[in-house]
């Protein structure tokens, strides 16, 4: 039985759909905690009625990145993750805590990457003209949004597209392809070679 930490800054629609997959496919695992850096994050509330323990960081309280890393690292391996998973976690991690979780913490990205990594991949995707976009589950490296890719889900993009019309399109498919991705690592169907990401016995599509 695997142990799943989820860090979350606001409402964590990515979490709760994981929790929700989790519970009712009768994952091997358990959501060992659901820890944020705002103590106003709508999330915390879904975790808690769901009996998931909650931890707030307040991220402006400390002096600098490495001091909040260092008490977010303390407060995450009193769960003894196996998986730290990424739901809207609005922090560029240390390098440092980045490397302690190396081969076990996950991220989702608004976009196809390598395209358009970083903040306001939407408006990116519209003003570059590209007809598809999507989401990435990677695993997280200490380059952003650059690491070994676990699966994608591409969207078109549709004439008269906005923003938000085309995040809440990509949202939609953020919330199938995280979850399995979750469910292939807890079931130990996730294996890194050479930077790139294998799945044994996929029976959906990557």
């Amino acid at each position: 039985m695997k142990n799943i930490v989820i860090l979350i800054s606001g409402r964590g629609s990515n979490m709760q759909a994981i929790v929700r997959a989790a519970q009712a496919e009768g994952w091997p695992c358990r959501i060992a905690a659901v820890i944020s850096n705002r103590a106003d994050a709508e999330g915390l509330a879904f975790a808690a009625s769901h009996g998931i323990p909650t931890e707030v960081i307040v991220s402006k309280e400390f002096p600098s990145r490495e001091a909040f890393d260092a008490a977010l690292r303390v407060a995450i391996d009193r769960f003894s993750p196996d998986l730290v998973v990424l739901a809207g976690f609005m922090r560029i991690l240390t390098p440092a805590l980045v490397e302690h979780y190396d081969g076990r913490m996950l991220n989702i990205h608004p976009s196809l990457l390598p395209s358009f990594p970083g903040l306001a991949t939407h408006s990116q995707a519209l003003a570059a003209g590209v007809k598809v976009h999507g989401a990435t589950v990677h695993f997280v490296t200490a380059e952003l949004d650059h690491g070994p890719i676990v699966a994608q889900a591409a969207v078109p993009v549709l004439p008269g597209d906005s923003e938000h019309s085309l995040a809440e399109r990509v949202l939609v498919e953020e919330h199938v392809i995280y979850p399995r991705a979750v469910r292939w690592y807890v079931e130990g169907r996730l294996s890194i070679d050479s930077g790139l990401v294998h799945i044994a016995d996929a029976a959906q599509p990557a």
